[in-house]
């Protein structure tokens, strides 16, 4: 096949695989890995690397999708920062903690400085509600220049009721069970 017929094939590949190409993988192929780990290292000049695993809210706040493409991705940059090989059983160590474990990092906001302390989060996937395997409250918020307070949260879930391609919302609430904070998740636009 010649070159332009090579370029063809991988433009309509691209299209009619849409979002599926770059859906989230909870197990990374070999190929997979070797891209987390290359895009890592390479991902030390450019700050919004990680762009696509990133989510808003309407409030100002934030959460960043650990995935394990992502977490792969993040030690790759680490090691390079420090001028140094990742060694070669990390990628597996890491991949084996996080496994079969959806990992959410929240930055939220409030009005004092425990604000988050009992805050109770599940993820909304169509009609089911899952509760979180690991919930990581920070109890003491960083006061930010406009007086309110910023919390580091860390939540994990289970992935069986998770595919690479869900649609979910994160779902926080405080400790009389209002909703304080919600985030959509399109897993589909994550690697």
């Amino acid at each position: 096949m010649s070159r332009a017929g090579l370029a063809v094939t991988a433009l309509l590949g691209a299209l009619l695989l849409g979002s599926s190409a770059r859906a989230a993988s909870f197990a990374l192929t070999p190929g997979e890995r070797e891209d987390a780990l290359r895009i890592g290292a390479r991902s030390v000049t450019v700050e919004t690397f990680d762009a696509e695993w990133r989510v808003a809210n309407a409030a100002g706040e934030s959460i960043t999708v650990l995935t394990p493409f992502h977490r792969l991705v993040l030690a790759a940059r680490h090691a390079a920062f420090r001028h140094e090989p990742l060694k070669p059983d990390a990628p597996d160590k890491l991949l084996r903690e996080q496994q079969d474990r959806l990992l959410l990092w929240a930055r939220l906001q409030g009005p004092r400085e425990d604000f988050a302390r009992f805050y109770a989060p599940r993820l909304l996937v169509s009609d089911r509600e899952i509760e979180p395997a690991f919930i990581q409250n920070e109890r003491s918020a960083a006061r930010q220049e406009d007086g309110r307070y910023l919390a580091r949260c860390v939540y994990g879930f289970p992935t069986q009721y998770l595919t690479g391609t869900s649609r979910v919302a994160l779902v926080v609430r405080d400790a009389d069970g209002r909703d304080v904070s919600r985030f959509t998740i399109d897993l589909s636009t994550m690697r």
